[in-house]
């Protein structure tokens, strides 16, 4: 009876005995992540280019082109596995990766992916109107035929390829990439769960990523410390605020051009003076250490520094603070007793609101009455970007791919994007003499001229490229990687 109780004893705690042996308890817990963002896709149709750029930062997790960005600014293949650049860049031949799927489990074809290039044709997507034909001569192949040599058009290819027989992208996401969307509430959160068809071996690290949505960046900060959130993005005023024992900082550029916007076809912006005289007026450096703690790096051109080959670097600092010229400039526009200016600012993001509050402050010290009118996020989409009924704002603007023209082509006099309304026909004939310009240092040469003219005429007040962190539970994630364009890589990111 004795031996049988010892027996007893020792398989009851033969489960206790086999955890401490191997040193840790292993979970069967799915590998999640719960990640704060201050705005939401306007759109999860990759194929609207009315997107927010948080909107495409999430679904670059969810949606791949023929083509896919890499951390080093290099295109790789992704829905396609190869291809060849003919004719000078008139013609990009494509092949088809076998055996890809969407997310639903069916088979990806050419047909889908010429639905897709021609979808971007109808809905005059940026890029997508200078192609003359796509064509799908044999089962596994695409073939994009450009009216005229263009040898940087491979960026815009990296658009989300879609299904044909999806009837509604909006309500019904079907991708190829590396997850899926499993639901989404808006103004809470968005779930992403591991797509077990994706292409590329052991990715995505993580089993579920659960996007969520808070008010602003001060929400976003209590989240973080609460633990309702184990990560977020964050700017440089808020790295100071958290316990750097609990928490890990990823830093890097944030690819995106933070100015205070001008409206060009509102009084008294019209002149070329007034804008001019608000360039001098404003102090980068004072915005960076006060709103950033001294966090940015400072630029006067519409093109992010990170596009070094193209970034013209003479205009680092084209209007040194200066309120005496500034105000000689306004007294020149006949404004010698100043004028009002109304900024509108979105609510949800903090670091422009303590921009704004900064640039008040050093507007009135030549003369201009300047205040903040604060909106959320989507009056500011609807008042300010599409319905342009503004005098200033403070605002960053990303690209949705790698080429220099995302930024650029925002200034076109026709452009759809061109929210400042500039107009200078100087400018428009540059920017399209570099869309036909084969010869790359040629093209470098119009490119940088083209941040000039936009500069000399103030078109708006450049401010900085923000530095970017995104801050992590200490010791517990590693990849975190960075890329020459405004995103957030979920697949790679490994738990340790």
């Amino acid at each position: 009876m004795k031996t049988k109780k010892v027996l007893a004893l020792v398989f009851a705690l033969m489960p206790v005995l086999s955890l401490f042996g191997r040193g840790k308890v292993e979970s069967s817990r799915p590998l999640e992540l719960r990640y704060g963002f201050t705005s939401e896709p306007a759109t999860l149709d990759p194929l609207d280019p009315s997107n927010t750029a948080d909107g495409r930062s999430i679904l670059f997790n969810v949606f791949e082109g023929l083509v896919r960005l890499e951390p080093d600014g290099d295109l790789k293949p992704a829905t396609a596995s190869a291809y060849t650049v003919e004719q000078g860049g008139r013609v990009y031949r494509f092949t088809l990766r076998q055996g890809l799927k969407f997310h639903n489990g069916d088979p990806v074809g050419v047909g889908d992916v010429k639905f897709t290039l021609d979808q971007a044709i109808a809905a005059n997507y940026q890029g997508f109107t200078q192609i003359e034909k796509v064509e799908t001569p044999d089962r596994a192949t695409i073939v994009v035929t450009l009216k005229a040599p263009d040898v940087e058009f491979l960026p815009y290819l990296t658009i989300g390829v879609v299904p044909a027989n999806n009837g509604d992208r909006e309500k019904n996401p079907i991708g190829t990439g590396p997850y899926i969307i499993e639901s989404y509430t808006t103004q809470q959160s968005l779930v992403l769960k591991k797509n077990p068809y994706y292409w590329k071996p052991g990715f995505p690290k993580l089993d579920k990523v659960t996007i969520v949505f808070l008010a602003d960046s001060e929400a976003l900060l209590l989240s973080l410390r609460g633990g309702n959130i184990d990560a977020a993005g964050i700017t440089g005023s808020l790295v100071d605020q958290l316990n750097g024992a609990d928490f890990d900082i990823f830093s890097s550029y944030s690819n995106s051009v933070q100015l205070l916007a001008l409206n060009n076809n509102v009084k008294p912006l019209d002149d070329i003076r007034v804008r001019q005289a608000l360039n001098y007026g404003v102090d980068v450096q004072e915005i960076i250490d006060a709103a950033f703690s001294g966090r940015g790096e400072a630029s006067g051109s519409p093109l992010i520094p990170g596009l070094a080959k193209y970034y013209n670097r003479d205009l680092v600092d084209p209007y040194p603070y200066n309120p005496e010229r500034a105000r000689s400039l306004l007294r020149e526009a006949g404004l010698a007793e100043g004028f009002s200016l109304e900024i509108t600012v979105p609510s949800n993001y903090t670091m422009h609101v303590d921009s704004a509050q900064v640039i008040v402050n050093q507007l009135a010290r030549i003369g201009v009455k300047a205040t903040i009118h604060l909106v959320d996020w989507a009056a500011w989409l609807s008042d300010v970007y599409r319905g342009r009924k503004y005098q200033a704002t403070i605002i960053s603007l990303d690209a949705a791919n790698s080429s220099p023209r995302m930024f650029l082509s925002r200034y076109l006099s026709t452009g759809g994007s061109n929210f400042i309304n500039f107009k200078n026909a100087g400018y428009d004939q540059v920017y399209q003499a570099s869309l036909s310009e084969n010869d790359e240092t040629r093209r470098i040469a119009l490119y940088r001229e083209a941040q000039r003219i936009i500069s000399e005429n103030a078109a708006s007040v450049y401010i900085q490229d923000i530095y970017s962190f995104r801050a992590f539970p200490k010791g517990r994630y590693t990849n975190i990687l960075s890329y020459p364009l405004f995103v957030t890589d979920f697949a790679s990111i490994t738990p340790r």
